[in-house]
C-alpha cells in the first residue's frame, strides 16, 4: 500500500474505492474512544471535514494538551511522523497533525477492507 501524500490525493482514493464513508466512520469510533466529543456525518463534505478536523486538533493542542495525546495514541499516529513535523506555528502544525491522523485512518480503513 503506497500511502496518500496530500488530503486531495487521500480523499480521491478513498472515494474511488468507496470507502469514504468508513473513514468517517473510523474517525468517529477513535474520536469516541479518546472522548473527544466531536462527529462527522457520513456526508460531510471533505473540505468540511478538514476543516473541522483542523479545528480539533488546534483546540486540543491549545486547550487540552493530554487528551490530545491521548488521541494520538489511540489513532496510533506514528510518533516519528509527529517528531518530524517542525511547524513553530500552531494552526500549520494542527494542519500538519490532522493529515497525520487521516492518513492513519485511511491506513486502518485501508487493511480492514482488503485483509
Amino acid at each position: 500500500m503506497k500511502l496518500p501524500i496530500t488530503f486531495e490525493g487521500l480523499i480521491k482514493e478513498a472515494n474511488q474505492l468507496q470507502l469514504y464513508q468508513k473513514l468517517i466512520f473510523q474517525l468517529n469510533k477513535d474520536f469516541q474512544l479518546a472522548n473527544i466529543d466531536v462527529s462527522f456525518h457520513e456526508d460531510i463534505l471533505p473540505e468540511s471535514l478538514r476543516v473541522i478536523l483542523q479545528e480539533t486538533v488546534f483546540n486540543l493542542i491549545q486547550n487540552k494538551f493530554m487528551e490530545y495525546l491521548n488521541l494520538l495514541y489511540i489513532i496510533d499516529v506514528s510518533e516519528d511522523d509527529i517528531k518530524r513535523l517542525e511547524e513553530a506555528d500552531i494552526l500549520r502544525l494542527s494542519e500538519a497533525v490532522s493529515f497525520l491522523i487521516l492518513r492513519r485512518e485511511w491506513q486502518k480503513v485501508w487493511f480492514k477492507n482488503y485483509y
